[in-house]
């Protein structure tokens, strides 16, 4: 007696829907695109979150912590770009001329004339 389907997929020959069912579990493929972990903070912080929460700013504590950790990348973003568009140019330019260099004599006179700017600015 012959069966009434032959199972193209050698898959569907340990069971009907086998195929289906292993690619869920298949360790390759991960279902979950989030990770629960446990965080210690200072009390002040915590209190943050939980402020943040409770005035409606947030939906949920987890959605504080992505906001602050978004914004940690882009700062860490923006200077790897400030460090790569900006300054090592400029180290660059330097290394190649070096007459371009200011003496640090100059800087703090620069910068003591400027402070003293502000300083009579706000008498």
């Amino acid at each position: 007696m012959s069966a009434p389907f032959k199972a193209v997929d050698p898959m569907l020959s340990r069971g009907v829907g086998w195929n289906r069912i292993q690619s869920y579990f298949r360790p390759e493929v991960s279902m979950r695109s989030t990770q629960q972990l446990s965080i210690t903070l200072p009390n002040e912080m915590a209190d943050l979150i939980r402020a943040k929460v409770a005035t409606g700013e947030y939906a949920t504590e987890s959605e504080v912590i992505r906001d602050g950790l978004r914004t940690l990348l882009a700062r860490d973003r923006a200077v790897e770009d400030w460090l790569r568009e900006t300054v090592a140019p400029a180290y660059d330019a330097l290394q190649a001329d070096p007459s371009r260099a200011v003496s640090a004599g100059h800087v703090r006179s620069a910068l003591s004339n400027a402070h003293k700017k502000v300083l009579a600015k706000k008498r």
